[in-house]
């Protein structure tokens, strides 16, 4: 049996703050949340909620069925201007 949606969603938060490079306190702004909250809803303490996705969704620029689909569907929607480093020069170091 495959991941269940609470664990497919946490794992799809945390591939979207990587392809972005944002961090738990720039979702946590996003949300409405505190950094702590949004951690809690990483670890699995507590749940995300329905809102937390359509909020997600919407900062993201993706649907709320590609945010469900899992972390490989969802940042293949990502919209390229989102990707950490778009807009910078192909091989410029940080």
């Amino acid at each position: 049996m495959g991941l269940g949606l609470e664990e497919s969603l946490r794992l799809t938060v945390a591939a979207l703050m990587q392809a972005t490079g944002e961090s738990q306190r720039a979702i946590a702004a996003a949300l409405g949340l505190t950094q702590t909250q949004v951690s809690r809803r990483q670890s699995g303490a507590t749940s995300w909620s329905l809102r937390d996705a359509d909020v997600l969704a919407q900062h993201y620029g993706i649907t709320a069925l590609d945010l469900l689909a899992g972390p490989t569907r969802a940042c293949e929607a990502l919209p390229a201007a989102r990707r950490r480093g778009a807009g910078e020069e192909e091989g410029a170091g940080r």
